[in-house]
């Protein structure tokens, strides 16, 4: 590695010494988050990872993928790089457990103008904390610097991840029925969808981002850039002792998007607003913006980061078991008659 070094490359924007700079200080936080099935140390080819299938009469790999969107210029704007990482795990991690699989591990993406090796620490960082929320290993990743394509102060920020599930404990949908209970889990806040629109409202800038808001009782940039919850451990516990029939993790699309998609035919929600209590960075985006209550549930999560489907018998005791996990949960609807159609009441 001592001997590896270009200066024509350099002249030319990249560093191969700061790539080198930048493993050394992620090291010791990417092997923090190593678990019993990860085989290889950083710095190899590829990521090694023996998954434990024992017990398992049919193991389904479950795969997702997904990056932290235009949020990355509040992370700019700010100078901080150390949440942003959460955020990118939890918007894969999130989604595969949606099948009611476990998270086995993940990798990141960093693409930057220029690799400033502090930085990219603080990304990573992020990143593992993510994972061990999950619990999930960092088996690997990628750091691209490209100059003249990003600014140098900006990067992009993606992830991978692969999780496991035994095919006859997925999450079945066709077990719905009518009169079934939609659980919400409530959000951290905006998480990482709508930051397009919510950078258009808000005319987002540094001096702005770091206005103290009274109905926030913060800065704005706080409450934005507080990263996206993991739900992982908290669902996994549930699916342990209670039968899930569906689970939506509220993204981009929020309530209309998202919800369908843990429906089988012929069935529909009615979602009842007044079961939990908006979060007031949305009241203060729908009237800073003039956005119509509708496009507000068709683009955030609105509080309601995920929601699970079960039975009304197992109702009382799903709520427990995640308040005992440390979530806010709410019976905030009911499985009725349609097709796949949310009503919001």
């Amino acid at each position: 590695m001592e001997k590896s070094f270009s200066e024509s490359y350099k002249n030319a924007g990249v560093d191969v010494t700061a790539g080198y700079k930048s493993v050394e200080l992620i090291k010791k936080s990417v092997q923090s988050t190593y678990t019993e099935g990860v085989l290889a140390d950083i710095g190899g080819f590829g990521g090694l990872f023996a998954p434990n299938i024992k017990g398992m009469k049919e193991p389904i790999l479950v795969s997702g993928t997904d990056g932290v969107g235009t949020k990355l210029k509040l992370a700019f704007l700010m100078e901080k790089y150390d949440t942003v990482g959460q955020d990118c795990v939890a918007m894969c991690v999130n989604d595969i457990v949606c099948t009611g699989a476990t998270p086995l591990f993940f990798l990141d993406y960093i693409a930057l103008g220029k690799n400033i090796p502090e930085v990219v620490a603080k990304i990573v960082k992020g990143v593992t904390d993510g994972c061990k929320m999950a619990g999930c290993a960092l088996v690997g990743g990628e750091t691209a610097e490209m100059p003249g394509f990003y600014p140098v102060d900006e990067f992009d920020l993606a992830g991978f991840c692969v999780g496991m599930v035994d095919k006859e404990k997925m999450v079945n949908n066709e077990e719905i029925n009518i009169g079934d209970k939609v659980i919400g889990i409530a959000a951290s806040g905006v998480h990482s969808n709508g930051f397009s629109l919510i950078r258009k409202i808000f005319d987002v800038n540094k001096e702005n981002l770091n206005n103290y808001e009274e109905e926030l009782g913060e800065t704005l940039g706080e409450n934005l850039l507080r990263p996206t919850k993991i739900y992982v451990k908290p669902v996994l516990k549930v699916l342990s002792e209670v039968k899930i029939k569906g689970i939506s993790h509220v993204t981009g699309g929020g309530f209309y998007e998202n919800l369908p998609r843990m429906l089988r035919n012929n069935v529909s929600l009615n979602i009842y607003k007044n079961t939990y209590e908006i979060p007031n960075i949305f009241k203060l985006i729908q009237k800073r913006g003039n956005i119509p209550e509708r496009d507000m549930y068709n683009t955030f999560n609105m509080g309601i980061g995920m929601a699970i489907i079960v039975s009304k018998e197992d109702t009382e005791k799903t709520i427990k078991l995640l308040e005992g996990a440390g979530e806010r949960a709410y019976e905030i609807g009911e499985v009725v008659e349609g097709d796949k159609e949310i009503n919001i009441i």
